[in-house]
């Protein structure tokens, strides 16, 4: 496929295809709706099936459904949407299901508006649903991210059985850059556990109750057994200019963007900052935010929201440098000359 000018959200669609993604089900919901649209566009044009669900609930039973099956797929929405389908999310994982989510973010809570903001973080990362479980949460802040997380996020979800999400926010859906797609057109790998209709396979049981306690104890033991090895082989992160910053700046999604911007402006004009991206935040880069503290005096957290990712970086470097946080909400985008006016206040508070 050429390069091409497209919204994120469309970049999703095809890289979903070409990740061989072959089922779409989902309910429209702005600031992700044109995702359900391109999907009722390209699916069918490769033998896909795209249904309409009646709700956010159905959506995300009938994705359990087709993930039982052995095919790739997915759905998306945003954060009142994505309440909606906790249940299922929940299901998916005990039923060791592998399956792709797309969550657009919006201001809220409640209805909130329809305007960017990161607040979902706590629902996704953490995980909104009942029970001892994770999600991979792959953060673009690009259309061509929009594309190629996608693409990631069926390998991983496949590779782990597990339900991998695409988390960023209405900004990042609805820009539209240039992409360029890969040319491979994948397929969904064979899989032994799949119900598929035939005689070889009608004795496989996809399920998440248990009614033993030793049963549901093994259960868990190898969910989190095969969560650790992710965190131990899966976090994907960039940073730019952080080796040698005195003050680092963590943020995702747009806000990434912004503070990219503004850090190259600041080392300009002198000021030793750089930046630290999460590209997955489950699972966390822990382990790349502690090596930033033999150099780095503090840290900035910029997130559009009350502070939800603060908590993890929080927790990954210890109380061994102190932390600022710079946070807008209500579906308000900072300028550069914001977020670099707060940046400056910080490099002055805390370097020497």
């Amino acid at each position: 496929m050429k390069r091409e000018l497209i919204k994120g959200n469309e970049a999703v669609i095809k890289g979903a295809v070409l990740a061989g993604c072959t089922h779409y089900f989902g309910y429209p919901i702005t600031p992700a709706s044109e995702i359900a649209q391109a999907a009722s566009y390209y699916l069918p044009l490769f033998g896909g099936t795209f249904i309409q669900a009646e709700s956010e609930v159905a959506a995300i039973n009938m994705v359990y459904g087709a993930s039982s099956a052995g095919v790739r797929t997915m759905t998306a929405s945003s954060g009142p949407g994505m309440s909606l389908k906790q249940e299922g999310i929940s299901y998916l994982a005990g039923s060791e299901l592998p399956a792709v989510i797309v969550d657009i973010m919006r201001a809220g809570p409640g209805l909130g508006n329809i305007w960017p903001e990161q607040s979902d973080y706590h629902q996704v990362v953490k995980g909104g649903g009942h029970g001892n479980y994770k999600t991979i949460v792959l953060a673009p802040n690009s259309a061509q991210e929009m594309c190629d997380l996608t693409i990631l996020a069926f390998d991983l979800s496949d590779k782990y059985r597990c339900t991998a999400v695409v988390l960023t926010d209405g900004y990042t859906g609805q820009m539209m850059e240039p992409v360029e797609f890969p040319e491979e057109l994948k397929k969904a790998p064979y899989k032994e556990w799949a119900l598929y209709a035939d005689q070889k396979h009608r004795k496989n049981l996809v399920t998440s109750i248990f009614m033993s306690p030793q049963t549901l104890f093994e259960v868990n033991t190898r969910l989190n057994q095969r969560y650790k090895t992710i965190e131990n082989n899966e976090v994907l992160f960039e940073d730019l200019h952080a080796s040698d910053a005195k003050l680092v700046i963590v943020a995702y999604g747009i806000m990434s963007r912004v503070a990219h911007n503004a850090i190259e402006e600041l080392r300009a004009s002198g000021l030793k900052v750089g930046l630290m991206r999460p590209k997955t935040l489950w699972p966390f880069p822990v382990k790349k935010l502690k090596e930033l503290c033999t150099s780095a005096q503090a840290f900035l957290v910029a997130e559009m929201s009350n502070g939800q990712m603060l908590e993890d970086v929080k927790l990954a470097i210890e109380h061994s440098r102190p932390i600022e946080f710079f946070g807008t909400w209500g579906g308000t985008v900072p300028s550069v000359d914001e977020l670099k006016s707060a940046i400056k206040t910080t490099y002055e508070k805390t370097t020497r």
